[in-house]
């Protein structure tokens, strides 16, 4: 899916010993997924993201700007 450049933070805790995930550019609650493994916590915040996608088109909202690195090459 073209549309998922928005960026995922995922962090360890020990509090809840696991990975959660965080999607910064939807606003909300801090922490939207988690996993036991970090190839888990990513496979979670993938799906989470393409819901979250799916929710602002269905509601005809408009999708957030993602937060994207520019790079200029020497």
């Amino acid at each position: 899916m073209d549309k998922l450049k928005y960026p995922m933070n995922i962090q360890w805790s020990e509090e809840d010993n696991c990975y959660l995930v965080e999607l910064p550019d939807f606003p909300g609650q801090q922490w939207r997924t988690h996993g036991d493994t970090y190839a888990e916590a990513v496979a979670n915040g993938v799906e989470v993201l393409e819901l979250l996608i799916k929710d602002y088109q269905l509601a005809g909202e408009t999708l957030p700007i993602p937060t994207v690195l520019s790079s200029k090459v020497a």
